[in-house]
């Protein structure tokens, strides 16, 4: 073999070996994980810088099933369900910081598999981030291993993204939790259940303006009002609520807020 020769076979093989490392590289780490369905891996830890979410906390005075904060101060906690295409939750969340609102998103557990930058990305913005169970089903119907299984499985991921299992617990497919449920969110962490006292209805489809209609016909001072990541209809609608809100003096602020 020539020195020529020579030099064209080391640089072949450093080109592979490049190739290789960049193949390497960007292929998944798995096969899929039990923990993570869809994605290849697990969640992401939170950065070593990242401090530690807030986690759950007791308000004294308030009941275990939270509908609503005080009556008397002109605050609204607009809370999300947080499931959906992760673009319009992040326009929701810029919509809102614009307007010098924060929301409260409680996250579903396979959405943040899906998507565990959001986690990060809600709390960055000074937003609440909670439970909404792992798959989001209907928690009320199910034997008291399975609903457990729910609530656990989605506190981990919060705690696994972020440091904290989140500030609140909602239960899926039911404004209200049922006695089962409400002892099972207790033992996982949860002093109160987040419920609330105004239903958007956005999750119906009905049209930007209808949901605003909704919103704006049933709120009042201490109002908690649920609403929906996915869906495009809320995105629209969102500055003409926080417009309205404000115009009547009612700011828009985190559940923790509310409460506090």
């Amino acid at each position: 073999m020539t020195s020529t020769d020579r030099r064209a076979a080391l640089r072949t093989g450093a080109g592979l070996l490049a190739g290789a490392a960049v193949t390497a590289a960007c292929a998944p780490s798995g096969t899929g994980a039990p923990d993570s369905p869809g994605t290849g891996q697990p969640p992401a830890a939170p950065a070593a810088d990242a401090p530690a979410a807030p986690g759950p906390r007791r308000f004294p005075g308030s009941p275990e099933q939270i509908t609503h904060g005080p009556r008397t101060r002109a605050r609204v906690a607009l809370t999300f369900h947080g499931q959906g295409d992760p673009a319009l939750a992040r326009a929701l969340l810029d919509t809102a910081e614009r307007h010098g609102a924060r929301l409260t998103v409680l996250a579903v557990g396979t959405w943040l598999d899906d998507h565990p930058e959001m986690a990060r990305r809600v709390l960055d913005g000074g937003h609440d981030l909670g439970n909404h169970t792992q798959n989001h089903l209907d928690i009320g119907a199910m034997p008291e291993a399975e609903a457990r299984a729910e609530i656990t499985a989605c506190a981990d991921r919060l705690k696994r993204l972020t440091g904290s299992i989140g500030t609140w617990f909602r239960p899926s497919r039911a404004a209200r939790a049922s006695p089962l449920v409400a002892r099972l969110a207790r033992e996982a962490g949860y002093p109160h259940v987040l419920s609330y006292d105004v239903d958007s209805l956005d999750f119906t489809s009905p049209g930007a303006d209808a949901v605003t209609r909704t919103v704006l016909a049933e709120v009042r001072p201490g109002s908690v009002v649920s609403l929906h990541c996915g869906y495009p209809d809320t995105v629209a609608a969102l500055s003409a609520v926080l417009t309205a809100l404000d115009r009547r003096g009612l700011r828009a602020v985190t559940t923790t807020e509310l409460l506090s």
